[in-house]
Parts: C-alpha cells; structure tokens; sequence
C-alpha cells in the first residue's frame, strides 16, 4: 500500500468535447498494488485522505475523503450539502487512463481521466 497523490482531469463530455484540464481534482489515498483504495489503511489514517478542487472562476476548494453508507464521498465543509459522491471507488481501479465518476451536489454526473498518479 502506498499514499498516492492522484491528478483527475474533465474528461470528453458534450460541453466540453476536448474535456478541460482547468476543471480538475488532486486527491490523496491510500492504493494498493491493484490500483484499488486500501480501506484499512483509510480506517487508520483517515485524516491524511484530501481532496483539492480546481474549477475556473472559483476558489480551490479543499476538502476530505469520506466512506459514508451511500459510498465514497469527496466533502469540503461540515454536512452533505456540498458533497461529491465517486462511483464505485471501492471496485474500481485506479491507473493512469482509467476514469470515475463524480455526482455534485446538484446531481450532475461528470467523467473524469485519471492523468498522473505519484507515490507520496
């Protein structure tokens, strides 16, 4: 297992056909050799679990990992109203190329590439 500083970039969707670089996410797990997230280390270090949101137009928004009863979440303040669900972070793996989805808060539903992973 390994700490590993993860780079997620838009991916190709309709508004943005080339995806955008600008719109991005550095995340900070615990993966194991499978590229999957290694939830016993997560249980016992939870905290060092970060999330940093780049969007155009806005502040970075810092935040934590969450493992809630709906699944991974990303949370940036106390409550779930600004919460950032990943899809199937707990089956899938994470490898440079590989993608996940975020739901926002609103519902929306966005691809993201993974672009570069770095051991930490």
């Amino acid at each position: 297992m390994t700490w590993t500083t993860i780079r997620l970039e838009l991916a190709r969707t309709h508004a943005f056909p080339n995806g955008s670089a600008a719109r991005s996410y550095v995340l900070r797990l615990p993966l194991g050799p499978d590229g999957l997230i290694d939830e016993h280390e997560y249980q016992r270090h939870p905290e060092l679990a970060t999330v940093r949101r780049f969007w155009p137009n806005e502040p970075d928004h810092h935040g934590c990992l969450l493992h809630t009863p709906a699944g991974w979440t990303l949370s940036y303040e106390r409550g779930d109203e600004d919460d950032e669900r990943i899809f199937r972070l707990n089956t899938h793996a994470i490898m440079p190329g590989s993608y996940l989805t975020l739901t926002g808060p609103d519902g929306e539903r966005l691809p993201f590439v993974v672009k570069a992973l770095a051991s930490t």
